[in-house]
């Protein structure tokens, strides 16, 4: 049989009130005062130095108009992407140009990161200016309705 000792407390033995001032002091929850920001009489809206406003509604509205686009960077395009694009009937080969529907991949705006290699042929209701171009330099076309960035003349 294994005996175990007890850890010996010690802090407050002896003392009734265990710190909390006169033996009556702390015996309830009337001693609380209330919860939260109870009995503050208003004061807690009074603005400090460093310190938040505290009364009245906080947080923020929402961007109700806001939507999530999607993007896809050009360096996504690598040849065996586009290879197992054209497997999966994803994308469609015209001639040596192979084109691509990113509304139908999921995607609604296409950025500039990255090297084109292949002649694409790339429909996307977004687009950035140096997407484009890059397309372009490589001998395809981009098909967007809106061009990010591009300088109006």
């Amino acid at each position: 049989m294994v005996v175990h000792k007890k850890k010996k407390v010690g802090k407050y033995r002896g003392s009734s009130n265990h710190g909390g001032g006169m033996r009556k002091k702390r015996r309830g929850a009337g001693s609380r005062g209330g919860k939260g920001r109870a009995g503050t009489g208003k004061r807690a809206g009074q603005k400090k130095a460093g310190m938040p406003n505290q009364l009245g509604a906080q947080g923020f509205l929402p961007r109700r108009d806001s939507v999530d686009v999607k993007a896809i960077n050009l360096n996504y395009f690598t040849k065996d992407k586009i290879e197992k694009l054209l497997k999966q009937g994803k994308a469609v080969k015209e001639g040596d140009v192979i084109a691509i529907d990113l509304g139908e991949l999921g995607y609604g705006k296409l950025l500039g990161t990255g090297i084109v290699e292949m002649k694409l042929k790339l429909s996307v209701d977004r687009c950035s200016a140096s997407a484009a171009e890059k397309v372009k330099a490589a001998g395809g076309e981009v098909l967007s309705s809106d061009v990010i960035g591009e300088e109006e003349s």
